[in-house]
């Protein structure tokens, strides 16, 4: 061993490790309980202590649960509530670097049993799943029990906390040892995300990231896609996904299922939004929710009052309704935040808008001092805006600084999107729609459209 790796060694060594593993009766901490806990202290060279213990989850361990781990109601029932071993947990763990096989999982199971106990665990952390990928490369699989079997490392009590835990010891003293990159410091460093990343995500595809917009694929371990989002930028929200070790079922499914992530960087946050769309439409993935139910329940009418000034508001569509709606939304709030915005664009009055029963405006047309002929043009203008189906591109900058982005919009239908050289010009249509990739168009997308053309006119080109 060199000067170098010798003094990297007694750095490392020099850390206080508690090595755990638990049982629990289930996937996820929020509804679920632990039923065991091994705590090993480990300082760089050997166990210093130990602590291990059934616990009384507080519900019914699952049949397959038991079937799996040994573990029966009965052997739990008389076994302490993790409230009675709290005290003793944090003290041990607390001002150590917490390690575990796939860390997250056990690491939000303890803080959220600790935290229903008013302690607060806040450790550094170290996954030996990440750690094995990284120090020992090429093997199939990085389960516990197959790691130590290509390692001939002897294993007993096999999905019990003493003995999975006892065998992640010995895991560690082997990536100690071969550590010869330093990847354990690394990992240690402030202000290093990889302890917060999926334990099957390879760091080098976060780090690829891009910081634009686009939009973000992530998949499972069969390389199908399992969730799609957007982003302003693709590198930081990807990175808020994994910033919280949420106890929840969804959170908890979510990190383990990651096992890659691919992207597409679009020129603009609205190109995203579209692109994310026809995305999840296309490939339906598992865990995106919202877009799948993405139908109009809301729409936006107009009527005139005995007054006869001109009204908008927001109604559940029905298949009685007759009137055709201005726009349609998927929700309440969302339709009302949009015509607010429409309101102040057109300088529309918000009690006439149905946004608001009172209007401060002291020179609105609701306190008369704007006659009806004058405010209706105004209305008239709007509605005339939502009913036409106009032919245009919405341009934009680009990817980079040799090309420019269009989206093309016939007769009211969105046709799809592209990127043009910037030597093509914009009003030559028959040539920018050469560069316009087709998509299948959705009610969320010309929604989107039309919603960022109105309040963006300046960068949209009509033609006939």
């Amino acid at each position: 061993m060199n000067l170098i790796s010798t003094n990297y060694f007694l750095i490392i060594t020099a850390f206080m490790y508690a090595i755990v593993d638990i049982e629990t009766t289930g996937g996820h901490a929020s509804t679920n309980g632990i039923t065991e806990i091994c705590i090993f202290i480990y300082d760089g060279e050997k166990i210093i202590d130990m602590y291990e213990s059934l616990v009384n989850p507080g519900v019914e361990i699952p049949r397959f649960i038991e079937s799996l781990t040994g573990i029966s109601n009965e052997m739990v029932r008389h076994a302490p509530p993790f409230s009675h071993i709290a005290e003793k947990v944090f003290n041990l763990l607390q001002g150590k670097i917490f390690i575990a096989h796939n860390v997250n999982f056990d690491y939000s199971f303890i803080k959220h049993s600790l935290g229903l106990c008013n302690y607060n665990l806040n450790t550094n952390k170290l996954c030996t799943v990440r750690l094995s990928r990284k120090i020992i490369p090429g093997f199939p699989s990085y389960s516990l029990g197959n790691l130590c079997g290509y390692l001939n490392i002897k294993m007993f009590d096999r999905h019990r906390a003493k003995g999975d835990a006892a065998a992640t010891v010995k895991l560690f003293e082997i990536l100690l040892n071969k550590d010869a990159d330093g990847e354990i410091g690394k990992m240690l460093k402030k202000g290093s995300k990889e302890q917060a990343l999926p334990a099957n995500l390879p760091k080098q595809q976060f780090e690829q990231l891009p910081s634009k917009p686009g939009v973000y694929y992530f998949h499972n371990h069969e390389g199908k896609i399992i969730y799609i989002g957007k982003a302003i930028s693709i590198k930081s929200r990807v990175s808020s996904h994994f910033s919280n070790n949420s106890a929840n079922k969804q959170k908890q499914e979510f990190m383990r299922d990651i096992h890659s992530i691919s992207f597409e960087e679009t020129a603009t946050e609205l190109m995203a939004l579209l692109l994310e769309s026809h995305e999840i439409k296309q490939h339906w993935p598992v865990l995106n929710k919202a877009q799948k139910s993405y139908e109009p329940k809301y729409g936006l009418y107009d009527y005139e009052d005995r007054n006869g000034i001109i009204r908008l508001g927001v109604e559940l569509i029905t298949k009685h309704r007759q009137a055709k709606p201005l726009m349609e939304y998927s929700g309440k709030v969302q339709a009302l935040d949009h015509i607010k915005q429409l309101a102040e664009t057109f300088d529309l009055c918000p009690q006439f808008c149905g946004i608001q029963t009172h209007c401060v405006d002291l020179n609105c047309a609701c306190k008369k001092e704007e006659t009806v002929f004058i405010y209706n043009a105004k209305a008239n203008d709007l509605i005339v805006q939502l009913s036409t189906k106009e032919s245009y591109l919405i341009t934009d900058i680009g990817r980079n600084k040799d090309e420019y982005s269009a989206i093309y919009v016939q007769k009211g239908k969105f046709v799809g999107m592209g990127y043009v050289p910037k030597e093509i010009d914009k009003n030559d249509i028959d040539e920018v729609i050469l560069y316009i990739k087709k998509y299948k168009e959705n009610f969320f997308m010309i929604n989107q459209i039309v919603a960022f053309a109105m309040e963006n006119q300046h960068k949209v080109l009509l033609f006939e």
